[in-house]
């Protein structure tokens, strides 16, 4: 599984719209083949600040790519960042999330 996640700083005048310009990108990539999720977060502690992690399965991440969604969004995602983001990209066993082991919640 390559597993993903990208922390975008948004300008501020373009924060409240960020995920709804996005909509197109996100609902597309959600329905690529191999892609296992596309998860947009909103930091608590700065808010221009939006985190994605995404995982695809190993043989997914190229097409996703060089898709024309992903090419759009390429395009249009600077016109409204303060910032290069932050990116870890990494390549994994398994194919979805596991359970902590450190915390367990008693069944209800």
């Amino acid at each position: 599984m390559i597993f993903i996640a990208v922390k975008f700083t948004v300008l501020p005048e373009f924060t409240d719209q960020w995920l709804e310009r996005l909509t197109p990108f996100t609902e597309a990539t959600r329905a690529e083949p191999g892609n296992l999720w596309f998860d947009w977060s909103r930091s608590v502690d700065d808010p221009d600040q939006f985190v994605l992690l995404e995982a695809f399965q190993d043989d997914a991440a190229e097409a996703h790519v060089n898709s024309e969604h992903f090419a759009e969004a390429m395009r249009i995602m600077p016109t409204m960042l303060a910032a290069t983001p932050d990116i870890i990209n990494v390549t994994t066993e398994g194919d979805g999330w596991s359970k902590m082991a450190e915390l367990s919640v008693p069944e209800r």
